[in-house]
């Protein structure tokens, strides 16, 4: 049995155009698409029989447009709906289980305790063991008027000598699946010893100095993959900056960009990562992230 696409409806313009992205994942991978909403809107609402029973009519009707809108473009899409009674965040991550990834608009609806509004979307974010893709209502190729999901798949690096393999395997099935350039993205700084040791200096020239160093050391890494997946054409951008300054940089023009969370981050502080926190704020191109050891 194929692994659905699930994608978390609230209803909002964010919420649509995240569906309609994942509609179009599902087709390029051959996977089915499920839609899914919860009608508890609020942890402290304590409803009425009536009002609960209004709140189920509203995420059917929801979940039933958004599925006709999608089979009218997509007739041979498998889709299906299904709601649940309770918080967005439980609901979200129990049908994530299993899943290929979970799509979500990047911006909850300001009426309702939407997916991605506040402690939800970071939640989810963080507890989640599947890709997380977040999705704006107006895109870069929307804006610009490119076709749909146009442009590079942009992935970023960290760990140049032992890459993560998830990422890199989201990255290459994703850019496989388009038809996409791959570009590697990888931020580096010189070794504080450079500040004191002129020697230091003359060791890191040798054999094209230390750039020439790290772009073979990114090479080598991406090279196993490049062999898995012999159609996808992969360009390097290394840059002496910001790890986020760098992604953000390249993925101006991106279709997807591709960052990673580690999984064993502690509870406390920023559980995603304060470059992959920085790239879903201000990237304008749907961002995949991906969990990872």
């Amino acid at each position: 049995m194929l692994s659905p696409i699930v994608v978390g409806l609230d209803g909002s313009p964010e919420s649509r155009a995240a569906a309609d992205w994942a509609a179009r994942e599902a087709r390029r991978r051959g996977l089915p698409l499920s839609l899914v909403t919860a009608w508890i809107w609020r942890p402290v609402d304590v409803p009425s029989a009536q009002e609960s029973e209004a709140q189920k009519q509203w995420a059917q009707q929801l979940l039933n447009e958004a599925r006709q809108d999608l089979v009218a473009k997509y007739p041979d899409l498998p889709v299906t709906v299904g709601q649940v009674s309770g918080l967005a965040t439980r609901a979200l991550l129990e049908r994530a289980e299993g899943a290929e990834m979970l799509v979500l608009g990047s911006r909850g609806h300001g009426a309702i305790a939407g997916f991605l509004l506040g402690s939800v979307g970071q939640h989810v974010l963080a507890h989640t063991n599947v890709p997380v893709v977040l999705v704006r209502a107006k895109d870069r190729s929307a804006a610009d008027g490119a076709e749909p999901d146009s442009g590079e798949v942009v992935v970023g690096i960290q760990d140049r000598d032992k890459p993560s393999e998830e990422l890199l395997e989201f990255a290459f099935s994703a850019a496989a699946a388009r038809g996409a350039t791959l570009r590697a993205v990888h931020a580096w700084s010189r070794p504080p010893v450079f500040g004191y040791n002129p020697a230091a200096l003359r060791i890191g020239d040798d054999d094209g100095g230390w750039e020439a160093r790290v772009e073979q050391e990114l090479s080598d890494s991406l090279k196993p993959w490049q062999k898995r997946y012999p159609q996808v054409k992969v360009v390097q951008t290394i840059d002496l900056a910001s790890a986020a300054e760098v992604v953000l940089q390249a993925a101006r023009n991106a279709g997807l960009v591709v960052v990673g969370r580690e999984t064993h981050r502690p509870a406390l502080g920023m559980r995603i990562g304060p470059v992959t926190h920085g790239v879903i704020h201000h990237a304008a191109a749907p961002v995949a992230v991906v969990p990872h050891d």
